[in-house]
């Protein structure tokens, strides 16, 4: 009948292929979900990281693979991992944060000066620390943001600037001697305390961060306008996006992290840490570039960025163990780093020519043969 045709609905190309057919396309669809698994630079990482924990359980297992130590590893990463997840989203954006050490010192004391001027063991002393922890970093992050975004300082310049300034007030604060007073509640609770049979508070509040820092970056519209400005800061204004804006809340975000890292350092030890977060910040950014994310910008992950964190972790509990020299982890890391990098470098110049990063190996060969 004549019209017939126009009422017919389109078919669903599923739908009009055979049983084997569609079993080929489904198995088809899931080969390249797997392939792209496999090839992402975190998923790689975790692959490393599995086969360090099973060598060094392997070479101790009365000492290492024990549930007591894995705990240890986990705890001692909370912390670098709050502060990892304000690096991730600093380096998607092409910047960098290397204040964020002395932004944490600077927050443990003003947290601790804050708490001991109150006085008192309770909650409502320590509410009142945390919260002076959490605006000092917030203070630190905004400053950097600015001078970023709106003076148009180069980022390395600018935290390089604020890693001093923040150190140096700290040490004029304390006269360069570390407050060793903090509320009791805060260390038991937090720094010491456990919840469900054995899990640390500290890490479990690290785990949140970790949460709400993924979701976040992964689903929501500041983590697209994230990675937009990352990728090309010129097309990301084109289209809408307010950049300098964002960018003030992206370092804001970082020093605000940095600001609970403080208290949560103050916490686990009962003491501010002067002198001790001199490479606090080369830790963070080596691990989240380990787990994949690019110094280019545009790319990276939450995921890959604990996954990095706990590689340095694994490997100097894992040395001190087994009875090898810890100074070899440094080396181990260094390595991995340049690695990561290299690898990053090859995918971006695969991708600006449409083609697939050339294998480490195969490259060496192929110019070693030339």
């Amino acid at each position: 009948m004549k019209g017939t045709s126009d009422t017919v609905p389109p078919l669903d190309p599923t739908t009009s292929m055979g049983p084997e057919t569609a079993s080929i396309e489904t198995v088809r669809s899931t080969d390249t979900s797997l392939r792209r698994l496999f090839k992402a630079q975190s998923f790689q990482i975790l692959l490393v990281l599995v086969l360090i924990v099973v060598v060094f359980s392997a070479l101790a297992p009365n000492q290492f693979a024990q549930l007591s130590n894995m705990r240890l590893i986990v705890q001692n990463a909370s912390i670098l991992a709050v502060l990892g997840v304000g690096m991730t989203y600093v380096i998607v954006t092409s910047g960098i944060d290397l204040s964020i050490g002395s932004v944490l010192v600077f927050s443990g004391v003003i947290s601790a000066t804050v708490m001991r001027a109150i006085g008192g063991d309770g909650w409502g002393t320590a509410a009142f620390g945390i919260v002076a922890a959490i605006l000092s970093g917030l203070m630190w992050g905004i400053l950097n943001g600015v001078l970023i975004a709106k003076a148009k300082v180069p980022p390395l310049i600018v935290t390089l600037g604020s890693t001093g300034m923040a150190l140096g007030f700290a040490q004029i604060i304390t006269g360069g001697i570390d407050i060793r007073e903090a509320p009791a509640v805060l260390s038991d609770v937090i720094g010491y305390g456990n919840i469900f049979g054995g899990i640390p508070v500290l890490s479990v509040i690290a785990l949140v961060i970790v949460i709400i820092g993924a979701i976040v970056l992964h689903f929501t519209r500041f983590g697209r306008y994230t990675y937009a400005i990352g990728s090309s800061e010129e097309a990301a204004r084109r289209v809408g996006v307010k950049v300098d804006r964002h960018l003030i809340k992206v370092y804001a975000l970082s020093g605000s992290l940095a600001g609970l890292a403080g208290v949560l350092s103050l916490a686990q030890f009962n003491t501010t840490a002067i002198a001790g977060q001199s490479t606090t910040n080369l830790n963070v950014i080596a691990a989240v570039v380990i787990g994949g994310t690019s110094l280019f910008g545009g790319f990276g992950t939450i995921f890959g960025t604990v996954v990095g964190l706990f590689i340095p972790a694994v490997l100097q509990n894992g040395f001190v163990i087994t009875g090898v020299q810890p100074f070899w982890q440094q080396v181990a890391v260094g390595a991995v780093l340049v690695t990561a990098v290299y690898v990053d470098q090859a995918r971006r110049a695969a991708a600006m020519r449409g083609g697939k990063p050339q294998n480490l190996w195969r490259k060496l060969v192929s110019r070693k043969t030339e």
